[in-house]
């Protein structure tokens, strides 16, 4: 049995026939004899009599109709506790990030002083485990390269930034003297890169593979304030991105030819999360969070 079934077992107790109860319901009678006759399928006992032209329910009919009263209630109540819930400006959101975009994004969503309560979370995963974070997380910041698949379909996508990702060299080596790189010019550098399977990584593989030539990976590191002190430190070069990492007095940016290198920094959500006020308001926060970055980039 289900809620519509009910509804009409008590419509046509109270109104005593089929088609008035189609008339109230809104409904042909057809559609409303095949309601009833799939609720008596479930029940043991008759539901419903002829008393001459009318139709009344019978004892069972009347006490199920009554329990039918009291099911329609509790859904109500359901329903509005559920639209409080939805339409609450100042409810808890959980918002995963990683690293870098942790650190460029959560403390504008902190000083923006939105309603919502914030939980905020860094998660640094490779890229085709994004997507299952939604399952935890009421909005995840991911991050994928132009040339790598698009998020699957099974999760909602708001983009933040296209980011360019530039070499980031001392700024006393002779690298920094130039405009642009070319991925000759930095083939036989040392390189900081990020662990297998997480985005930079398949650019990286890119400059090799346009330089003709295998590159030196001699350290794994997937943090970018790490990478920047060890690039100060002269432990190699790295990709690193353009707007979301803090500038390091001792490391210059320079941008690459003749290879892609850019990466996308999107919000990814289950589509029924943005149902709720308190949600959507924190993906507004991140998208202003977003034009702010592009536009002083």
């Amino acid at each position: 049995m289900d809620e519509r079934q009910l509804r009409v077992l008590r419509e046509v107790g109270e109104l005593g026939s089929v088609t008035a109860a189609a008339e109230a319901l809104m409904v042909t009678p057809s559609a409303v004899s095949q309601q009833l006759r799939l609720l008596q399928r479930s029940i043991p006992v008759p539901l419903t009599e002829r008393d001459g032209r009318r139709v009344v329910l019978t004892a069972a009919g009347r006490a199920l109709a009554g329990a039918a009263a009291d099911v329609e209630s509790a859904l109500a109540r359901a329903r509005h506790t559920v639209d409080e819930f939805v339409e609450q400006p100042d409810g808890l959101v959980s918002v995963a990030a990683f690293h870098s975009a942790a650190a460029a994004f959560f403390p504008s969503l902190l000083r923006a002083e939105i309603a919502p309560q914030l939980g905020l979370h860094d998660e640094d995963v490779p890229q085709d485990e994004f997507p299952a974070l939604t399952r935890e997380y009421d909005l995840v910041l991911a991050h994928r390269l132009d040339h790598s698949a698009s998020w699957p379909r099974t999760v909602a996508v708001t983009p933040l930034l296209h980011e360019p990702l530039d070499v980031a060299v001392p700024a006393d080596h002779p690298l920094a003297a130039k405009r642009s790189l070319s991925p000759r010019d930095v083939a036989g550098e040392p390189w900081i890169t990020v662990h297998d399977g997480f985005p930079l990584m398949a650019t990286v593989e890119a400059i090799g593979a346009a330089a003709g030539e295998r590159l030196a990976l001699v350290h794994r590191v997937n943090e970018f304030t790490v990478v920047a002190e060890l690039v100060a430190a002269g432990a190699g070069i790295a990709l690193m991105p353009r707007w979301t990492t803090r500038p390091h007095e001792a490391v210059v940016l320079r941008p690459l030819r003749g290879v892609h290198t850019r990466r996308h920094i999107d919000v990814l959500h289950r589509p029924e999360r943005t149902a709720r006020q308190a949600v959507r308001t924190v993906l507004a926060g991140l998208q202003r969070a977003a034009d702010t970055i592009r536009r002083a980039g």
